[in-house]
């Protein structure tokens, strides 16, 4: 049973739901992610580079001939599908980019935060009585 007590004090401490948390809402934050890359980013940068579609490039490693990516996959042909690795790269530096700029934030913030010194301890009670013993012996 003590395992059990162990194992509850480990999953209800602050950095555990935190890091929970923060991995749900990653996962929520990738899907945001890949949608404005696939969806908004890609198209454009198609637009611009004449009208090519990232998501449709792709070598054919094996026999036969394929229009699309999707075809060439459905058909089982071994194909190096270059267009989605570049889109996942996009990918990665947009998610980089956010989190980088979240932990400057963050970190801009701690600096602000300047902790208050320590109180100064509360004297024992031997030198409450050493001080009011120096404090008579001076007046005699």
């Amino acid at each position: 049973m003590g395992s059990v007590k162990e194992f509850k004090e480990f999953a209800v401490k602050g950095n555990v739901m935190d890091m929970a948390v923060g991995v749900i809402i990653g996962g929520a934050f990738g899907k945001i992610v890949t949608s404005l890359v696939g969806d908004i980013i890609m198209p454009l940068v198609g637009k611009l580079t004449g009208g090519v579609d990232f998501t449709n490039m792709f070598i054919n490693l094996g026999e036969g001939s394929f229009k699309t990516l999707a075809e060439a996959q459905e058909a089982g042909a071994a194909v190096f599908a270059y267009g989605a690795f570049i889109q996942n790269i996009i990918d990665f530096l947009i998610i980089a980019l956010c989190i980088f700029l979240m932990v400057k934030g963050i970190n801009k913030l701690n600096k602000k935060k300047e902790e208050a010194p320590a109180p100064a301890p509360e004297p024992s009670n031997e030198e409450k009585l050493l001080t009011e013993i120096r404090d008579l012996l001076k007046k005699q």
